[in-house]
């Protein structure tokens, strides 16, 4: 195992101190405190009789786009292990791959990635017969891919066409523009290691990581930011496209990003209050709750039934003696 280096013994030491343990957990309940805030706020606005008489009503075409996009998106993701089959050189077949993937990313989406990014591909493909390093070496990318291409597409987003935030908040559009130039940096920074870095293993907090190629780096940027469109798409269809899908995507990204720091399962609540927050001045509150409970139907909930009955399926079989034993 490698050593850590300075700056990371360093950094160490000052997260061991009390005083910043103390910051992190006061920031930690300030952003709960205002996520409360909204979401009480918003609540309190919304005649939640006339979001279920929308949901009643909501077209079937819009609906079958919606499961139609959410099957892309499925697929499309349930191939960026196969980036880490290719890294690593492991046996498993592809269906194989695509199947653990799948699981572990309907229950993600709706646990958590600590229970379903690690601990369902850990169970997985431990039984599947591959071994710890491998296990995370193929995690690593696949949240790299996933990230990457929220880094690429937020970058090219809230650079080219930012969304337009409330005046009361204390960011505004030419901040995000900032922003999307810095992730646009970062992308790039990103290619840049990964094409011309003569040393292809770093080191972080002791931890070897191998560098990817150019080539495989750039496919990871694209599936990732190719499955974030695709979840824009799915809202945009359910909101009957009368909303830009630009600034769909644009909020999406935005209330991701606060789903993951508010750590709540499934950004449950977040969600809703960002693109209320941000989207209710183009369409009515009720109308655009209603699209967004029917994303959570068809994205989340559905994937995740399916999902159960697979794991049964393999814990079923897992259990089941083999032939010809006693």
């Amino acid at each position: 195992m490698a050593t850590p280096h300075a700056s990371d013994r360093a950094r160490q030491k000052i997260t061991d101190k009390i005083w910043w343990q103390w910051l992190k957990r006061g920031a930690v309940a300030l952003f709960f405190a205002a996520v409360a805030t909204l979401l009480v706020s918003q609540a309190r606005t919304i005649e939640w009789g006339q979001v279920f008489n929308s949901l009643k009503n909501y077209p079937l075409t819009a609906v079958w786009g919606a499961v139609l996009l959410t099957l892309a998106s499925f697929a499309l993701y349930s191939c960026f292990d196969l980036l880490g089959r290719h890294y690593t050189g492991h046996t498993l077949g592809a269906p194989a791959v695509m199947m653990v993937t799948f699981v572990s990313y309907a229950f993600n989406l709706n646990l958590g990635s600590f229970v379903g990014g690690i601990a369902f591909r850990f169970r997985l493909y431990s039984r599947l017969g591959l071994e710890t390093g491998v296990i995370t070496c193929i995690m690593s990318l696949s949240m790299l891919a996933n990230w990457m291409g929220y880094v690429l597409l937020g970058g090219l987003v809230f650079s080219l066409q930012p969304p337009a935030l409330p005046p009361d908040w204390n960011i505004d559009s030419a901040h995000l523009r900032y922003i999307g130039f810095a992730l646009l940096a970062a992308a790039a920074g990103y290619l840049g290691v990964c094409a011309f870095s003569r040393q292809r293993t770093l080191h972080v907090r002791g931890h070897a990581i191998e560098l990817p190629s150019l080539g495989l780096a750039s496919l990871q940027m694209l599936m990732g930011a190719g499955n974030w469109l695709l979840m824009s798409g799915i809202i945009f269809v359910l909101l009957q496209h009368r909303i830009a899908f630009s600034a769909v995507v644009s909020v999406l990204l935005l209330a991701a990003v606060a789903g993951v720091i508010a750590r709540i399962p499934a950004g449950l609540g977040v969600l809703e209050a960002v693109f209320v927050a941000l989207l209710s001045h183009q369409m009515p509150r009720h109308e655009l709750l209603a699209a967004l409970v029917a994303y959570r139907l068809v994205y989340f909930l559905a994937p995740l039934g399916v999902a159960s009955v697979v794991v049964l399926l393999m814990e079923a079989k897992a259990r089941r003696p083999a032939p010809g034993a006693s």
